[in-house]
């Protein structure tokens, strides 16, 4: 699959004027069209909701864009819930799913009636303890245990995950809830990460769908609702091929007929929560190159770090990279791309063969739009940048901008030092 920036030389320099790099830019028109393809692809089950995950891009302008699907939101925070809160989401369109949670959490995912997913079997007490007594409709999260694997071999290890409960602490939580007064439950499992492979979703529902159609006969329960979570992921690399979302809305049909129609659970809703697949190759870094070092190897500096986007730097995350304006010439110099970060590990790309890279070119680096801008930090002093969306009409709206010195120097009780500090340089 050849990766093509939906931006070009000329578009990029142009916003540059306006917004210096670099930037994350997000392509709604891209956003949109994915949207009402999963929409699509599971419109079949009457339920169906896609529960964005705020964790990989919050941002409200963006959450904004799938309320108009209908969409909900997974939050993960006290921060994510009050940024649902802030774009009009509540009830049944947050999902609440947190681990090590705090009371004061929880407390306010009741307060704005979001559905709680349970990850642990000792939160049942605790939660009672906060609220009192369960809503009427509860969630609990399930770990397999051992090694979750497809056809194209192990793909995850659920046994090393902190995530979610044991099967048998699985049936008991459902028992207890039941016992004290809770209607309507939901099921949630995430097993693997970035799945490029259409049999991912299918295989989990199979696993989820049996599960619940047990513990339904055990223990006589309602189950309004089965979260297949997240773990659908995209292609890095220009070599693999993308997922096929409507081959995978119809395994999980497959699934959902042969196991819960059966069963007398035709009603149960499906939930997904995928964050990475909804928006990861609608963002781009955009970055400039401005140094060139020539000694053991070949770099190119840029003015983007890791401190933009973590992932090469935190576990070796593959980012295709498109040398604007040179898309149609010839890869035939190797280099490492890095940023400015006192880390070797900041390096965007290492041993990279690409188009020779002139200061001044612009670099338009792949899939950022997801785990990308929310994974910044401010290391060695180094800010935030801002975040643009490429609106449909091909005109560019800022929707966070850059930080500043001021912003970095806000949290500090600067009462003896603020005059000193010469933010204009």
């Amino acid at each position: 699959m050849k990766k093509i920036p939906y931006v070009t030389l000329e578009q990029a320099a142009e916003i540059k004027k306006t917004y210096p790099t670099p930037f994350h830019l997000y392509d709604e028109k891209g956003i949109r069209a994915n949207a009402r393809a999963v929409k699509e692809a599971f419109a079949w089950n009457k339920g169906f909701r896609e529960y964005f995950a705020v964790k990989a891009t919050p941002n409200p302008y963006i959450m904004d864009i799938f309320r108009d699907y209908d969409f909900g939101f997974d939050c993960s925070s006290k921060t994510e819930l009050l940024l649902a809160d802030a774009v009009g989401a509540s009830g049944e369109h947050i999902m609440f799913s947190s681990n090590e949670t705090p009371a004061e959490e929880y407390a306010l995912a009741a307060k704005l009636g979001a559905i709680i997913n349970l990850d642990d079997f000792t939160h049942i007490e605790f939660l009672e303890n906060i609220l009192g007594e369960f809503p009427e409709t509860m969630c609990c999260r399930f770990n397999p245990g051992g090694f979750f694997t497809l056809s194209n071999g192990i793909m995850d290890n659920p046994g090393d995950s902190k995530y979610g409960m044991t099967k048998e602490q699985l049936a008991e939580a459902y028992r207890i809830l039941r016992d004290k007064g809770v209607k309507h439950f939901g099921m949630h499992a995430f097993l693997a990460s970035n799945t490029v492979t259409n049999e991912y979703y299918p295989r989990l529902a199979g696993q989820l769908f049996t599960l619940a159609a047990d513990i339904k006969k055990e223990l006589g329960i309602h189950f309004s609702f089965i979260n297949l979570s997240g773990g659908v992921g995209i292609p890095y690399t220009p070599d693999a091929e993308p997922n096929d979302i409507y081959a995978i809305g119809r395994g999980v049909k497959e699934e959902f007929d042969r196991i819960l129609v059966p069963a007398g659970m035709g009603d149960v809703a499906i939930y997904t929560e995928m964050g990475r697949f909804m928006l990861a190759p609608y963002g781009a870094l955009i970055t400039t190159a401005i140094h060139e070092k020539h000694i053991y190897k070949e770099y190119i500096g840029v003015d983007a770090c890791a401190a933009n986007l973590m992932r090469p730097a935190m576990y070796g995350a593959y980012h295709h990279i498109t040398v604007l304006g040179k898309e149609n010439e010839e890869c035939d110099h190797r280099y490492d791309i890095v940023g400015s970060l006192c880390e070797n590990n900041d390096k965007f790309a290492i041993n990279r063969m690409l188009p020779r890279i002139d200061k001044g070119d612009i670099l338009f680096i792949h899939d950022t739009g997801a785990h990308g801008f929310s994974m910044g930090y401010n290391y060695n002093g180094r800010l935030r940048s801002a975040e643009l969306l490429l609106q449909e009409d091909g005109s560019v709206k800022l929707i966070r901008r850059a930080e500043t010195e001021r912003d970095y120097f806000a949290t500090f009780d600067c009462t003896p030092y603020y005059d000193r500090i010469r933010f204009d340089g």
